[in-house]
């Protein structure tokens, strides 16, 4: 009798082995997905105050005259126009007139730059980036049209030495505003959560 109840006793102890091994297997599944997700996570928030800091750089630089991209001295707040060395310079494309006409106009200054001020103070903050997306986005593209990447000559017959016709930086920049705004990447390290829960943004989703 005691021969018959032994391989009882040892079938019972592997089944329960199998199962312990398959919750155990669960469980880590679980927390590498969880790990995965938190990483992936933390790397969009990294990318969204990068992207934050680019737009808040340019407005700072173009406003103050910090003597990267602006000289000291040229800045807007000394009278100098955030548009009119960009905008002017414009050599290619169809908007070359159009552009050139804007250049310099205090409408066009002002826009720029509460674009880039906007933009900026959203994807730092991660409050907003659904706006800051379809703003930047439509900052991106006529920043593409000017500068018309599709040309390999320019308007006066000179090489316009672009590197690809069709991808750029400026559609790369509109892609990751996007993305950023599609994953609700203000969650991490940002306000993206506390803004969701306020009245107004509740009840007007686009505003998140």
């Amino acid at each position: 009798m005691a021969v018959h109840e032994h391989p009882h006793r040892s079938s019972g102890f592997r089944v329960s082995f199998r199962r312990n091994r398959t919750g155990v297997s669960s469980e880590l599944a679980v927390s590498a997905v969880s790990d995965t997700v938190t990483v992936g996570a933390y790397v969009l928030a990294s990318l969204r105050l990068l992207t934050g800091f680019v737009f808040l750089w340019a407005f700072l630089d173009k406003t103050f005259g910090l003597g990267y991209a602006t000289p000291s001295g040229k800045g807007w707040i000394d009278g100098g126009s955030p548009t009119k060395g960009f905008l002017s310079s414009v050599a290619a494309g169809p908007l070359e007139s159009t552009f050139h006409s804007w250049a310099g106009d205090t409408w066009a200054d002002w826009l720029f730059m509460l674009g880039l001020l906007g933009v900026g103070l959203a994807l730092t903050a991660g409050v907003a980036l659904r706006l800051a997306a379809v703003a930047g986005t439509a900052m991106m593209a006529l920043m593409w049209m000017a500068e018309w990447p599709p040309a390999r000559h320019l308007s006066d017959g000179s090489v316009s030495m672009s590197t690809n016709p069709f991808a750029d930086y400026h559609l790369i920049y509109a892609v990751v505003l996007i993305a950023l705004a599609v994953a609700a990447a203000g969650d991490t390290l940002g306000l993206g959560r506390l803004w969701a829960r306020l009245p107004f943004v509740r009840t007007n989703g686009w505003l998140r």
